[in-house]
């Protein structure tokens, strides 16, 4: 209610981002570019579109659809927004995303069109930023995050155009997904388009940005350098004055949450420089319900998981984020994977229940808050009798310093296996 109260943007209340995303732009237009058969694959479509004009710039994407034998006509379309221009990695990850999921999936580049203003990726959304401050706020449509959505927007429109003509029957849903920025992206463009029926934001574990600051320099002294473009423009903490709460009332996904009705699966890495390793407690009480979460351990921001057992890859990620986007295609949802912390100071049980193949729990230490260099350990949790499956275990806090704690359940959906998480929980000096 605090967020509310400071913004008065609670429920449905029109935002910039709103007003933007409703301005009609006549300069929207797309074409095909080509279709190549990929064997073992299927079809990849290559699309090109101009989403807007944006600042007297058109905004240019490549769209590639990944359509595995036997999936034309399927009414719920994957996307993946995402920076850069199709290239061979481009093209591989999105063979091995559809290969997963085995269903359609759609690949919307140049999210967003970049160099501006001689800057890019964060430098560009600041400097938005501080355009639109100072200009007095009277250009709404200058944060970068508005045309990001509305290109994604755009591309689900062309998917709906062009699928009328080369399907059986259209796309008219869409699973949402996108890292970082895009994550960002991912979130905002959920809370304005009723076409997205499930979403996956990755790697942007910043929602409730304002509490999230302070969080941030509690944990680790100083803000973390990975947000220097926008410590350093002066954007956080929260300048005063109507017009700063006004743009981060339009930008926080926070300040959005009552819209986020569709099945939520968010992905993050728990060594992620960006964000505390507790950062997801912030805001996940408060989401909707309908809500997973996988934590990849050992994992930074391009969640390659570095252990012992999987040195530098990415697969617990793919192939959860599949198993999201199967079931959300589906029609149905993934397991209802449930957890509680009990207790509190020095002593604390998490209890998981689910139909788990496995649960397991993985742990951390550092001598402050600040996990960022840990190393995380697991170790399996004997299952209890019963159905769904059930684990508990006790933590304890360290004699010093500080010790973070999750936990983890291994799923089966067919011959896949995927992970679920649950939340982390920190413990020692003065810790929650």
């Amino acid at each position: 209610m605090i967020a509310c109260i400071l913004f008065a943007v609670c429920g449905q209340t029109t935002t910039l981002l709103d007003t933007y995303i409703s301005t009609k732009d006549s300069s929207f237009k797309w074409n095909l570019d080509s279709v190549t058969d990929v064997p073992l694959v299927g079809k990849v479509h290559h699309l090109k579109l101009t989403s807007q004009t944006w600042q007297g710039i058109a905004w240019q994407h490549d769209l590639l659809l990944f359509e595995p034998a036997g999936t034309a006509g399927s009414e719920t379309i994957m996307m993946l927004n995402t920076g850069g221009k199709p290239s061979g990695g481009g093209r591989a990850l999105g063979i091995a995303i559809a290969g997963r999921l085995r269903a359609p999936l759609a690949v919307l580049f140049q999210i967003p069109n970049q160099p501006l203003y001689g800057k890019t990726e964060d430098g560009l959304i600041a400097e938005t930023f501080v355009r639109f401050l100072e200009g007095d706020g009277k250009d709404g449509s200058l944060p970068l995050l508005f045309p990001m959505a509305k290109s994604v927007m755009r591309g689900m429109d062309v998917l709906e155009e062009y699928t009328a003509k080369a399907w059986p029957k259209p796309a008219k849903k869409y699973v949402l997904t996108g890292a970082s920025k895009r994550g960002w992206t991912t979130w905002l463009t959920s809370a304005v388009d009723s076409r997205i029926v499930g979403l996956a934001p990755m790697v942007i574990d910043t929602v409730n940005m304002l509490v999230q600051f302070d969080h941030q320099v509690k944990s680790f002294g100083v803000p973390s350098e990975q947000i220097k473009d926008y410590t350093e423009r002066k954007l956080v903490p929260l300048p005063p004055g109507a017009n700063a709460k006004k743009l981060w009332s339009s930008v926080d996904p926070y300040l959005y949450r009552e819209r986020y009705k569709q099945p939520k699966f968010i992905v993050n890495g728990a060594n992620d420089p960006y964000w505390t390793v507790d950062a997801l407690n912030l805001y996940w009480n408060e989401l909707p319900s309908r809500k997973h979460v996988l934590i990849v351990p050992n994992a930074g921001h391009n969640l390659d998981e570095k252990s012992d057992a999987a040195p530098q890859k990415v697969d617990r990620a793919l192939a959860s984020l599949a198993a999201f986007g199967r079931a959300t295609i589906k029609g149905t949802s993934l397991p209802d994977f449930q957890w509680t912390y009990t207790g509190k100071e020095k002593n604390v049980r998490l209890s998981m229940t689910g139909p788990a193949q496995r649960m397991e729990l993985w742990t951390a230490e550092a001598p402050t808050r600040d996990f960022r260099q840990a190393k995380w350990k697991s170790e399996s949790l004997p299952l209890m009798e019963s159905s769904p499956a059930a684990a508990q275990v006790e933590l304890k806090s360290p004699e010093k310093g500080y010790k973070a704690f999750y936990g983890m359940g291994e799923f089966k959906d067919g011959p896949d296996t995927f992970w679920l998480s649950t939340q982390v929980k920190v413990l020692g000096t003065e810790a929650d």
